[in-house]
C-alpha cells in the first residue's frame, strides 16, 4: 500500500469517509486475444486529511485498481484493452449469431 511521505500513515488510514459514492459500467475488448466483458464498479470518491482527491474503486465488493489506468484482460492478461461505455459487449453479443 503506498504510504504518504513523514507520517508513515497508510493512504487508506489518512482518507476522511467517503463524500460522494456513484456505480458505474464499462464495457472492455482485448485488442491481443479479442475476448470482451463488462463490469460494473462502484466509485468512492475520497479525502486525504490534506485535501488531495482519492478515488476508490471497488468490484463485486472488492477493493480493485483503476480499471482506467492499466486495464489487464481477464483472459490474457494483455495490456491493450479498448474501453468503451456499458452496453457494447452485450450488443456485439447479441448480434452474433448462435450455434
Amino acid at each position: 500500500m503506498k504510504h504518504e511521505s513523514g507520517n508513515g500513515k497508510s493512504a487508506a488510514n489518512s482518507a476522511t469517509s467517503a463524500q460522494d459514492t456513484v456505480r458505474e459500467a464499462y464495457s472492455f475488448a482485448c485488442m491481443k486475444c479479442g475476448h470482451g466483458w463488462e463490469q460494473e464498479y462502484e466509485i468512492q470518491h475520497l479525502e486525504y486529511t490534506d485535501g488531495r482527491p482519492l478515488v476508490v474503486y471497488y468490484a463485486d465488493g472488492e477493493r480493485v485498481p483503476s480499471p482506467l489506468t492499466k486495464p489487464t484482460c481477464r483472459f490474457c492478461d494483455g495490456h491493450v484493452v479498448r474501453i468503451m461505455r456499458s452496453g457494447r459487449v452485450s450488443t456485439a453479443e447479441a448480434a452474433l449469431p448462435h450455434h
